[in-house]
């Protein structure tokens, strides 16, 4: 049988469309080296059995690395990445500058009602989801049961700082590679200056006062500055300054740590035999106050955002539905049990009974729900969040305050000097940024 030419040219144009049909997209994802996104990695055979059009490129950074690459990129609209891992802090920041792709088109299965309205709210501006939370969290304390009662001691679930205190004295035994305490000492707006911020809003202390007048030489950053160092350096692992969430969570799983306050989102790690051999000796606690009806607990979401810059928009739309949907941690359940699942984003996890009855989930969604982003502080102040303040500046200022305070920690600077310090740095930025005069 003879093929018209009429027939052979439908035949090519058919071929050619089939081929552009089932042409390759790729995508690049830059992301934080948790356990979390690591794990995510792993199941990526679900993805590409779904989409097999699309393919994953990763690039996985330490958290400090991540923030500085992405921003330069965003900033100048590199369009070097079509998914990036970004916090509560950046996305109202960014998506006022028109630096992020909206994501209410996403698929009815992504279930947006279902996001839980603290870390939703968080993450929209002008009523457009500008990034999904792959997880959500706050902070606690986590400590070993079995050091506390062979030290004699009982941690309050809500406990005070002088609690922390007392605990972290009765705990420490050097001679045996036990540290009472361990707590972000790496410089970072996102490492240490996270926990010092929480810190200070529960001992009364705050960035700046209603006229964005920084605070660094009042009498609360002395005490949380004060109290911070000697924890450290009488009770905490040596190298403190130089550790941050990776590092203190290592030694907590290898049993170092007899107490350690930091993100919930751990909480799954410490209590996975797979991963910890003292997994069924973990007790949790709410983070510490002074009394003063602030606690020293976070709010937070890492999650997954499209630059405008992307020419792959809907490819990335399709992997963060993907990457944050419910099916997405009921399969990290299936293969790696519930206590591994994202936490902090859904309602509907707090609601599955396998998931309630872990010994951490209460606590979590509890510390999540007493974050309160526009009210952090004992006293009045004019910016919004918990661990940050929401203005652009921020992320530098803290960063330097970061490093003259973890400078202090190592004891290369006194309390004293370093709070004078942070105070002249502070007032020097605010002044050029235009705040105050």
């Amino acid at each position: 049988m003879k093929m018209t030419l009429r027939a052979l040219l439908g035949a090519t144009v058919s071929f050619t469309l089939a081929g552009a049909a089932m042409a390759e997209t790729t995508i690049t994802v830059a992301t934080v080296n948790n356990g979390d996104m690591i794990r995510m990695q792993g199941l990526m055979d679900d993805f590409y059995a779904k989409h097999p059009d699309i393919k994953v490129e990763w690039v996985t950074l330490e958290e400090n690395v991540l923030r500085q690459n992405v921003t330069a990129d965003i900033a100048t609209g590199g369009g070097q990445y079509d998914v990036v891992t970004i916090g509560t802090y950046e996305v109202p920041i960014w998506a006022k500058q028109n630096w992020l792709e909206s994501l209410n088109d996403l698929p009815a299965d992504y279930n947006i009602d279902d996001l839980l309205p603290a870390i939703r709210g968080g993450l929209t501006v002008d009523g457009n989801l500008y990034a999904s939370p792959f997880y959500g969290e706050s902070s606690f304390v986590n400590y070993r049961k079995d050091l506390a009662e062979k030290a004699g001691i009982t941690i309050p679930d809500a406990p005070t700082w002088d609690d922390i205190k007392a605990a972290a004295a009765a705990m420490t035994d050097t001679d045996a590679g036990i540290y009472g305490i361990c707590l972000r000492g790496k410089a970072g707006w996102g490492e240490n200056m996270a926990f010092l911020t929480t810190m200070a809003n529960s001992y009364g202390a705050r960035w700046f006062d209603e006229n964005w007048n920084p605070q660094f030489d009042q009498p609360e950053w002395k005490a949380v500055m004060t109290d911070y160092v000697e924890l450290l350096t009488k009770y905490g692992p040596p190298g403190a300054s130089n550790n941050g969430y990776n590092e203190n969570l290592t030694l907590s799983l290898q049993g170092k740590c007899a107490m350690r306050m930091d993100a919930t989102v751990s909480a799954g790690s410490l209590t996975d035999p797979a991963q910890s051999e003292f997994a069924d000796k973990v007790g949790f606690a709410l983070a510490p106050d002074m009394g003063l009806g602030k606690r020293a607990n976070w709010l937070w979401a890492w999650s997954l955002a499209i630059p405008a810059s992307s020419d792959a928009k809907d490819a990335a739309k399709t992997f963060v539905n993907w990457a944050t949907n419910q099916d997405y941690i009921a399969l990290v359940a299936s293969k790696e049990g519930w206590r591994n699942a994202p936490p902090g984003t859904r309602t509907s996890l707090y609601a599955n009974a396998e998931y309630a009855a872990l010994p951490f989930a209460k606590m979590t969604i509890d510390s999540i729900n007493a974050a309160d982003p526009t009210n952090p502080s004992v006293k009045p102040v004019p910016y919004v969040g918990v661990q940050f303040v929401a203005i652009p500046e921020f992320a530098g200022l803290a960063t330097s305050v970061g490093e003259i305070f973890s400078a202090a920690l190592a004891g290369q600077k006194s309390v004293d000097d370093a709070l004078a310090e942070a105070q002249a740095l502070a007032v020097s930025e605010m002044t050029s940024a235009g705040y105050i005069k």
